[in-house]
């Protein structure tokens, strides 16, 4: 890499690692960037996969204080984050690269509706007595495990569709929803990374130079985010979610 495109991928990284630190699309900069610098989509999507891994983890770190209390959400969810993430990477690597295309903006906007009109949904199960013991445990395991091969695949937009999951189903505040959903993005695209050094191609300039800016990213990210009110926060994550599915349908 030369100069220019180093610090044109840095700068990308930085603004990937602060968007999942908050929201989680932080591939919708980088991979496109990646792109234009004329990169394989495949090689593409393995290297930002890898390169975003430490940003994840270090905005999960920035959240830590949200996630006491949730140490039993952590492991039932991790296991399953983990199982979707590892199948996700497995069919990256055997099926077309546009299969799911047509189906992402689709889910992308429904994890937007979601997050619009979460609190009164909340308000509603619970009046209808649809929160056993304060959690619907089955369809947000079952979401999780979808969306986190959604992740495993590619990625873009996946802490929208958590958000979206999570704030539905898990009566919660939406700071500590947001500090669960980096601990699983973090899961997924660990397991997904793993995955991809083992059996494929992988730059590793390209990876590095991701890492370096996300972690930077992910650490600002973090902070500023865990001071956003809610209904900023909530109104954030909508915005870039629309902005995801329009720029995966272009």
């Amino acid at each position: 890499m030369h100069a220019l495109e180093t610090a044109a991928i840095a700068a990308a990284a930085v603004a990937a690692g602060g968007i999942n630190a908050v929201v989680g699309s932080g591939t919708l900069i980088t991979f496109p960037t990646l792109l234009a610098f004329g990169y394989p989509p495949v090689l593409a999507n393995v290297s930002n996969t890898i390169g975003l891994v430490p940003g994840v983890l270090s905005a999960a770190y920035g959240y830590r204080g949200e996630l006491a209390g949730q140490r039993t959400r952590m492991i039932r969810l991790g296991a399953v984050a983990l199982c979707g993430g590892l199948v996700g990477a497995l069919v990256l690597l055997k099926l077309p690269a546009d299969t799911f295309r047509a189906a992402v903006p689709v889910l992308i906007l429904l994890a937007c509706v979601l997050v619009l009109v979460q609190p009164r949904l909340g308000t509603w199960l619970r009046r209808r007595g649809s929160h056993p013991q304060g959690e619907n445990v089955l369809p947000v395991s079952v979401g999780v495990l979808g969306t986190s091969m959604y992740g495993g695949y590619f990625g873009a937009a996946q802490g929208v569709l958590l958000m979206g999951l999570l704030g539905t189903f898990l009566p919660d505040g939406i700071q500590r929803l947001n500090a669960l959903k980096n601990y699983l993005a973090a899961l997924v695209n660990g397991i997904a990374a793993a995955v991809f050094v083992a059996v494929t191609q992988v730059d590793w300039a390209v990876a590095g130079v991701i890492a370096a800016g996300s972690v930077v990213g992910g650490f600002t990210g973090a902070r500023l985010g865990r001071r956003l009110p809610p209904a900023v926060l909530r109104g954030l994550i909508v915005t870039v979610g629309v902005v995801a599915s329009v720029a995966v349908i272009v």
